[in-house]
């Protein structure tokens, strides 16, 4: 849905270099699975995944940032050949900013994607702040662009695609 006109719309996107994107809620449904034994494991969806490589192909960087610690996002990233992962990160704003200036980019150049509280700094600081249909209000009334899928449904597809019309 957007948020904004069309045109405007499409003008931000196109100035898009550095797709970044949080985890739970926006790369997965946002539940936390756990075996008996306690490991977490994640459902991600392999239409995100071909998006994101798509993306990749046509020389926009892509980002994970997450609070998360789990295993199972080093291995997703790893297997979908994103070099800029940083886990465990409560101050994802910081984390922004380190990869840009490691990129020699510019929060205006930044799409990112996030679902919630932890997500909000960032969405307010970036060019192209985006989230998921099923994000909290506050971060969709930050947005410019809130998703028809759900997280961890294929709203990074989405976002994939967007970027890709505007190129």
């Amino acid at each position: 849905m957007n948020k904004i006109p069309e045109t405007e719309l499409k003008s931000i996107l196109s100035k898009v270099k550095l797709l970044a994107l949080d985890v739970d809620g926006v790369l997965t449904d946002g539940g936390l699975y756990f075996t008996d034994s306690g490991e977490e494991f994640k459902r991600f969806n392999v239409k995100d995944g071909l998006g994101i490589k798509l993306v990749m192909q046509e020389g926009i960087e892509v980002a994970i940032i997450t609070v998360s610690t789990a295993n199972a996002v080093r291995h997703r990233a790893w297997k979908l050949g994103i070099e800029h992962l940083y886990l465990g990160r409560e101050d994802k704003l910081t984390a922004m900013n380190e990869l840009c200036d490691r990129l020699n980019l510019s929060l205006a150049e930044v799409a990112y994607v996030g679902d919630d509280l932890t997500d909000l700094p960032v969405l307010k600081a970036v060019g192209c702040p985006l989230t998921v249909a099923d994000a909290i209000p506050q971060n969709q009334e930050a947005s410019i662009y809130v998703t028809d899928r759900l997280g961890g449904q294929g709203a990074v597809r989405e976002i994939c695609e967007l970027l890709l019309s505007c190129l």
